[in-house]
């Protein structure tokens, strides 16, 4: 799959079947985020593959909209020290990422983290440094569906020069 082939079927799946994601797999995809865009280069990202069952149900829970987690054969999550840009580069990570997991098949969804109530949790249960900031979930599997929401059409939202809305 070329790089726009990837871009235009990466999708958010929240149904996953049985099936195994590999170590590879994942580190693939983790190397794809650590390779992602970053301001100064202060790479402030740190990746924790979680993919024990008992671990994925405790962060499920602890989520608002990420329940689907329990059927995922992992969930990376996306942890930045606390600096300038920390959002940016954390959300840069998440795409390269998702995108990585669609190029090898598998399907993903992007889990808020930043500024949810339950960050501090999640950062806790990973045993990461309270100073960390959760930019996001990314939950990896096998998709049970893959959905295909409607886009808005490029001559809705592309504008020259200046916006005209």
């Amino acid at each position: 799959m070329d790089a726009f082939e990837v871009m235009s079927k990466r999708r958010s799946v929240r149904k996953y079947r049985p099936g195994h994601t590999t170590r590879e797999q994942l580190s693939q995809i983790v190397n794809m985020g650590r390779l992602a865009p970053t301001a100064r280069n202060e790479q402030p990202w740190e990746f924790v593959v979680v993919t024990e069952s008992t671990k994925l149900r405790q962060l499920a829970h602890l989520t608002e909209h990420g329940r689907f987690l329990t059927d995922a054969d992992a969930c990376i999550a996306v942890l930045c020290r606390d600096c300038v840009y920390y959002l940016e580069d954390g959300s840069a990570a998440t795409t390269q990422m998702l995108l990585a997991a669609t190029a090898l098949g598998l399907a993903s969804c992007w889990i808020a983290g930043d500024k949810k109530a339950y960050a501090p949790a999640v950062v806790k249960l990973l045993g990461a440094p309270e100073a960390y900031k959760l930019v996001s979930l990314i939950a990896i599997g096998q998709a049970a569906e893959t959905p295909s929401p409607p886009k808005r059409a490029l001559q809705e939202v592309l504008h020259w020069e200046r916006f005209s809305g």
